[in-house]
């Protein structure tokens, strides 16, 4: 490979590792949320698909794709609004109903949006921030969509949160000790639903990125176990949402390969890089099944830990 070969792939990798790398952001600090809570949402891939049949439709039903992406969102909270209602009723585990809720949204977003697959939706705009190079490939790669930098901004305003803030130590209190919650006079499956509430609006949005955006259509097969991903996102990230950042990145990097590779011709073995971030998923949670290791960081009050 020359080194203009070289450099175009590497742009290109830049380039979609910031595409790809969005829906994952916004399921992952969705989801980090809701588990410093206490919960886990394995509904998260439902809300996903549904958010982005809801983002979608909005979009072409009334001309604004930012419309298209507040109903998404929307959309997302109430399903996570109807997970965090659920599992706060006695003897409910809530990796059952994550389950059902993904089967749920799923099932529904493509029942609903089967008269969507065929119509063209206003599409998100993007930042020109290569206007001063005057090479293609660096004008290109430097076209970012905005929600990209208010992923990044939200996972900077959740961690200065839970360090800095009365909400933040609340959820981290509800998440580690329920009994010392209670003590203090705060209603666990309140904040619980709330978290759970706001965790589903994140991933709606990034439900909307993905119909919106990159790859910008609605079909049923739009996201691909995205929202999946992110949950093991989040737990190689330690459930901190700087790192859920970095690590979006990364699985966003994993997913360009492909891509990038076909930029510059390469074309063999294009559906194996394909699956890299699937790979990447299961080399993490590999990586990360040791007794000592494997649950660090992890809120106390998870099922999982329990």
């Amino acid at each position: 490979m020359s080194d203009n070969s070289l450099s175009i792939v590497l742009l290109a990798m830049f380039a979609g590792a910031i595409r790809v790398s969005t829906p994952f952001l916004f399921v992952s600090l969705g989801e980090c949320l809701t588990e410093k809570s206490g919960r886990i949402n394995l509904g998260l891939e439902g809300t996903l698909v549904f958010g982005a049949m809801t983002g979608y439709a909005i979009s072409y039903m009334s001309g604004s794709p930012w419309l298209g992406v507040l109903a998404a969102g929307v959309a997302g909270s109430a399903f996570g609004a109807i997970h965090g209602y659920i599992c706060k009723l006695p003897k409910v585990n809530d990796i059952a109903i994550g389950i059902a809720m993904m089967l749920f949204g799923t099932g529904l977003a493509f029942f609903l949006g089967k008269s969507f697959i065929q119509p063209h939706a206003p599409q998100l705009p993007s930042l020109t921030l290569g206007a001063w190079s005057d090479n293609p490939a660096v004008r290109s790669a430097l076209q970012i969509n905005p929600l990209f930098f208010v992923g990044v901004a939200l996972a900077f305003l959740l961690w200065w949160a839970f360090r800095n803030t009365k909400w933040g130590l609340i959820v981290r209190m509800t998440g580690d000790s329920a009994p010392a919650a209670l003590a203090m006079g705060y209603s666990v499956n309140l904040v619980r639903f709330v978290a759970t509430t706001i965790g589903g609006f994140s991933a709606g949005v990034g439900g909307a990125f993905l119909s919106l955006y990159y790859p910008g259509a609605w079909n049923e097969g739009l996201s691909s176990g995205q929202g999946l991903m992110a949950v093991a996102l989040v737990i190689f990230a330690r459930w901190n949402p700087l790192a859920c950042c970095g690590a979006a990145l990364l699985f966003g990097a994993a997913g360009a390969i492909g891509p990038a590779l076909q930029s510059v011709g390469i074309t063999q073995g294009y559906y194996f890089f394909n699956a890299a971030p699937y790979v990447l998923t299961l080399l993490i949670m590999i990586a990360s099944s040791s007794p000592k290791r494997s649950l660090k960081g992890a809120p106390a009050e998870l099922s999982i830990t329990k």
